[in-house]
């Protein structure tokens, strides 16, 4: 006969149980309610080193550890901190629209936001859509290391005449890889100087032979002009060539999954002026449906 374990023990493994499958909603609302706080105390904590390793001996005597300190009333529960602290050390991956600069882009969310400092990630022509990176107060510190990281666009190049056919503008395309040398183009901000850009990747996605509009990828370095890499497509096809629409698809480690139109920022913009509502709260609310 098998030998019966007792009553009380079997309840104490159930209870064990219980307390390990805890569902992630109680875990939620027990750091939500509760306040986890050591309090301090001046007592010494005791440790008896006397029969330790010789290297160790009297060990407690060379640290005295205590849990006496002095609680600060700045800082809080990260589940609890306020939205304008969030606000003060955040940054924005905002889907910035046709026409508007990007200064003035930036110069709106200053403004909606009642701050002081902003900065983006690496400036996009008027025309130009895409990803552009606000960073707020204390996270423009951080806009350096996203104006050098990598860059992703989608673009549309108009050839001036027809081709033979599609794996002709594609092989045209993928030969544009590599350091290349390259000349901002007339209406760039910035000194018409010879520089050297690297395209890391870049491929044909689709290819219209009646309008002569291909569609592109490509995955390049900061600094990168595209309508300038368009205008050597068509050099290289030897039909001429020129960039038609661009949209940024990533900057840095943030792509457009994730982006937040300049649209939201005009109605949260009327919100927070009626109810005196955060913005940034109201579209954090909507991007998580």
């Amino acid at each position: 006969a098998q030998p019966v374990a007792p009553a009380g023990s079997s309840v104490k493994k159930r209870r064990k149980k219980e307390k390990r499958a805890l569902p992630d909603e109680d875990v939620a609302e027990i750091q939500h309610t509760e306040e986890f706080f050591i309090k301090p105390e001046s007592r010494i904590a005791q440790l008896d080193t006397s029969q330790w390793p010789l290297l160790l001996k009297n060990f407690d005597k060379l640290n005295v550890m205590t849990a006496h300190y002095t609680p600060l009333s700045s800082g809080a529960n990260p589940l609890k901190r306020e939205i304008s602290d969030y606000v003060r050390s955040g940054f924005i991956n905002l889907d910035k629209p046709s026409n508007p600069s990007s200064h003035e882009v930036v110069a709106w969310i200053r403004r909606i936001l009642r701050v002081e400092k902003t900065g983006h990630s690496g400036t996009l022509d008027p025309k130009v859509t895409g990803c552009l990176i606000v960073c707020i107060e204390r996270a423009t510190r951080l806009v350096k290391s996203q104006q050098s990281a990598g860059k992703e666009y989608v673009g549309i190049v108009r050839l001036h005449s027809a081709i033979e056919s599609e794996a002709q503008l594609a092989r045209a395309i993928e030969t544009l890889t590599g350091a290349l040398f390259q000349r901002p183009p007339l209406i760039a901000a910035v000194k018409r100087q010879l520089r050297v850009r690297t395209i890391y990747e870049s491929k044909l996605v689709e290819y219209d032979p009646e309008r002569r509009l291909g569609i592109f990828w490509v995955s390049c370095e900061a600094g990168t002009y595209i309508r300038t890499l368009c205008v050597h497509l068509g050099l290289l096809l030897g039909v001429g060539g020129q960039m038609q629409e661009l949209r940024r698809v990533r900057s840095g480690i943030l792509g457009e999954k994730v982006e937040c139109s300049c649209h939201r920022w005009a109605v949260t913009k009327a919100l927070s002026s009626v109810q005196g509502v955060a913005p940034v709260l109201v579209i954090k609310l909507w991007d998580t449906e």
